[in-house]
């Protein structure tokens, strides 16, 4: 294969070098013709103009595999990022160094941007993360005044702070998806009370709605982190919650070990069912609800992949949704 591949640059080589190869076979002639004009022997001139023409071709063949060589290497820094591009192939003409000095320049620029970029990025990052933490502190003191009062204003504020601190664990969970280091902690984990945790943070909303809860214990342990599945679980929850105004919610599994999470709300039209794992798509229901973000499906789906889970939906639009999660632990990614 590489020979093929040598031989059918060499041949474009050559023909690039059309004009060369024209002089070479001109010159040839002018000597042959200047010799014979003085008449000598035949072999006098044929025996030179031979030489001269076997000498030019070794010439420009052997500049055709300097130029396989360098075309080899400049394909293996073709396949290396701008950062990692250093030592060009040695130019063999002037116009050959003003290629190289000019992709030396482009080469720095570009590592100097990614630098700054990158900067400016982890800076954003820190930022956005120190106040994801320090918004958390308003929110428990808020938190704390409304317990002391129990009215129906009271609990409806409790729901909305629920999904104000949602939100925030949606803006960390979205940072750190793509930390250069992650902090997984992976170990058996109980899925009952992943689930009960979860169903305490919106037992105020399932009350005050009226909704009601199918759910008995699973009695399922899995190999998973257990911080980033509640993240899921929460997820899905609300999404059930958001778009669910009359009946309820049922949580069940489908052996071996699939997670199912059924709700008897508006359901998902058929045209946005496949895009609803895709970053930023809202499909009808988002347009509908104008918080809808786009993202907390996307994040999950992210979180499922990393954990080595599976999760996908069905639905039909006015008979509900059932999200189901395969929390048998396939290989863990940590894209």
């Amino acid at each position: 294969m590489e020979d093929q591949g040598k031989g059918k640059f060499i041949k474009a080589y050559l023909k690039h070098k059309k004009l060369e190869a024209g002089l070479l076979l001109l010159f040839c002639a002018v000597f042959a013709l200047t010799f014979a004009l003085y008449h000598l022997p035949l072999a006098a001139v044929a025996y030179p103009t031979l030489l001269c023409l076997l000498a030019g071709s070794a010439a420009l063949i052997f500049s055709a595999f300097k130029a396989y060589e360098a075309h080899r290497e400049l394909v293996r820094l073709s396949s290396l990022s701008a950062e990692l591009i250093r030592d060009l192939p040695p130019p063999s003409s002037a116009l050959e160094e003003d290629y190289a000095r000019l992709t030396e320049l482009l080469c720095a620029g570009h590592r100097q941007l990614a630098s700054s970029l990158d900067r400016r990025y982890r800076d954003m990052i820190d930022y956005y993360t120190m106040w994801a933490h320090q918004i958390k502190t308003p929110i428990a003191s808020m938190r704390l005044q409304i317990q002391q009062e129990d009215s129906e204003f009271a609990r409806r504020m409790s729901a909305e702070l629920s999904r104000i601190e949602q939100y925030v664990e949606m803006v960390l969970a979205f940072l750190r998806l793509d930390a250069d280091s992650s902090d997984y902690v992976i170990r058996e984990c109980d899925v009952d009370e992943i689930i009960r945790q979860a169903l305490k943070k919106f037992s105020g909303e399932f009350i005050s709605r009226k909704l009601t809860l199918s759910y008995e214990p699973l009695m399922l342990k899995v190999v998973t982190d257990e911080k980033w599945l509640s993240f899921v679980i929460e997820q899905l929850l609300s999404n059930a919650l958001k778009y669910t105004a009359s009946g309820g919610i049922t949580i069940s599994l489908e052996q071996p070990a699939t997670l199912c999470i059924r709700d008897t709300g508006i359901g998902i039209a058929a045209e946005d069912l496949p895009r609803v794992f895709e970053k930023g798509y809202t499909g009808y229901n988002g347009r509908s609800d104008k918080r809808a973000s786009g993202i907390g499906l996307y994040l999950c789906r992210r979180i499922c992949y990393n954990l080595g889970h599976a999760i996908s939906i069905e639905s039909e639009a006015g008979c509900g949704t059932v999200v189901k999660l395969d929390l048998a632990q396939k290989s863990l990614q940590f894209c």
